[in-house]
């Protein structure tokens, strides 16, 4: 995961995720070791919210009205990787969107027995490609897909 975040540039949130995110991440204070709390502290935080609101978590700017245009623009403008995570409603609108450039999956070896779908239950199908497999001592699997064009 420190891999990950290292590579971003911006991080798009839902308004959900990105209240938990606050509440957590946001509020610790910084432990000097970790290239999560790092990235998350000192790049750009984009929050797609239908509803207005004012959040407090330093460098974080609403995206609202036309939220696929300001996603094209965000992609646009970035030099590096627009990153989402968490935010299962807002990836979902983004692949149904054919905005989402590629995706890691990280599968981790527990059965929780219920939650909610990655993938929506409705819609298009969708080809994926396979860019990388490996998996972690620990057992988890990390897949790096892009959607066939």
């Amino acid at each position: 995961m420190d891999e990950v975040y290292r590579r971003a540039d911006v991080f798009l949130f839902g308004r959900r995720t990105f209240e938990v995110f606050a509440r957590t991440w946001g509020a610790w204070p910084d432990p000097g070791d970790s290239p999560i709390w790092t990235a998350l502290h000192t790049r750009p935080k984009v929050v797609a919210a239908t509803t207005p609101f004012e959040p407090t978590w330093a460098d974080t700017t609403v995206l609202s009205g036309d939220l696929a245009a300001g996603v094209r623009e965000l992609k646009a403008r970035q030099g590096g990787e627009l990153q989402v995570h968490g935010s299962g409603a807002l990836f979902r609108w983004l692949f149904a969107g054919d905005l989402v450039d590629e995706m890691n999956l990280f599968t981790f070896p527990v059965v929780v027995g219920q939650g909610t779908r990655l993938f929506a239950d409705t819609g298009r199908h969708a080809g994926l490609d396979l860019i990388e497999s490996r998996a972690t001592p620990s057992g988890v699997t990390i897949q790096v897909y892009r959607p066939t064009p």
